[in-house]
């Protein structure tokens, strides 16, 4: 009887396991939020998405006004005019705009010594709107999901060649 009683529950089908709850989706963005539906999540990545767009463009308007700047620096030297406080305000607007671009594109505040420093003024100006443009057409063809190392060094070049320019006529 023992046998025959351990034959019929072995090929009895066996009970199944209790299933888990149905989990709901984790939120993509943050972990510390309640989850959302598929519907509202999808809107907040949307958004994260659009703010990023509109950082990145922000960040080439810069590099294009830095660019411009420049551009006036070299034609203000080239056209014979002395830098006064009009080139000095230029070239502090051009700074911050170096420092802004480089946070933006990932790098942090260092030091970099400008290869071949440029002796003269006109060289130092001259090398400035060269950089600058540089660094726009770089920030341009880098898509806003990089990180780009050029761009970085640049915008230090950049930076540590309008300092140097200032230190030319101060």
């Amino acid at each position: 009887m023992l046998c025959s009683a351990l034959i019929t529950c072995a090929q009895s089908a066996p009970q199944p396991l209790p299933t888990p709850p149905e989990q709901k989706p984790k939120s993509i963005i943050d972990d510390d939020k309640p989850a959302l539906g598929p519907i509202e999540e999808e809107m907040r990545v949307k958004q994260i998405i659009r703010a990023a767009e509109k950082e990145y463009k922000e960040n080439v308007e810069r590099a294009r006004e830095a660019a411009e700047l420049g551009v006036e620096l070299r034609d203000a030297l080239n056209s014979g005019r002395t830098f006064g406080r009009e080139e000095t305000k230029k070239l502090d607007r051009l700074e911050k705009l170096a420092k802004k671009i480089r946070d933006e594109a990932g790098g942090c505040d260092e030091e970099r010594q400008v290869d071949d420093p440029p002796g003269k003024l006109e060289a130092a100006v001259s090398r400035l709107a060269d950089v600058a443009d540089s660094l726009y057409k770089s920030l341009e063809k880098t898509p806003r999901q990089v990180v780009s190392a050029a761009v970085i060094d640049e915008a230090n070049v950049l930076l540590k060649l309008a300092r140097l320019t200032k230190n030319f006529f101060h």
